[in-house]
């Protein structure tokens, strides 16, 4: 569901946020993980060039899910997760609401759909740019 979500005891938090310098340009992202303790992991990816806006936030998306999936193993299935973003077009089109037109992005749909499926419940929450500012620094 995009819209909104309170963090719960038992629920990891993600925020990412990707984008091109130029469009398409040197892409780039980053993402913040916070654990139900309040740990947090972050990471900062770079992907070269000729990427787009669109491309950098579902390739952010899919390494913040990857990573969450790889660190929770066999518990992944039974975790809770909201994901933040300032991408409309990414979590709505995760989510299932908007369809995927572009052709380039269709394969990273995808996978980030593949990925969403593998926890138990996710919840997907826009927040304005500002936010991912304020958490990522970009």
């Amino acid at each position: 569901m995009v819209g909104t979500a309170t963090v719960k005891r038992d629920t990891y938090e993600i925020v990412f946020d990707g984008g091109a310098l130029g469009n398409p340009g040197k892409g780039y992202g980053s993402y913040q993980i916070t654990a139900p303790d309040g740990a947090m992991t972050r990471d900062r990816l770079d992907y070269g060039d000729g990427v787009t806006n669109n491309q950098a936030e579902y390739r952010t998306l899919i390494a913040a899910l990857r990573r969450l999936s790889f660190t929770l193993g066999a518990g992944a299935g039974s975790a809770n997760v909201i994901v933040r973003g300032d991408s409309q077009l990414v979590l709505y089109q995760v989510q299932g609401t908007w369809k995927v037109k572009t052709e380039g992005l269709r394969p990273l749909h995808r996978q980030a759909a593949d990925l969403v499926g593998q926890f138990g419940r996710v919840d997907l929450v826009w927040h304005a740019r500002k936010h991912s500012v304020s958490v990522l620094g970009h």
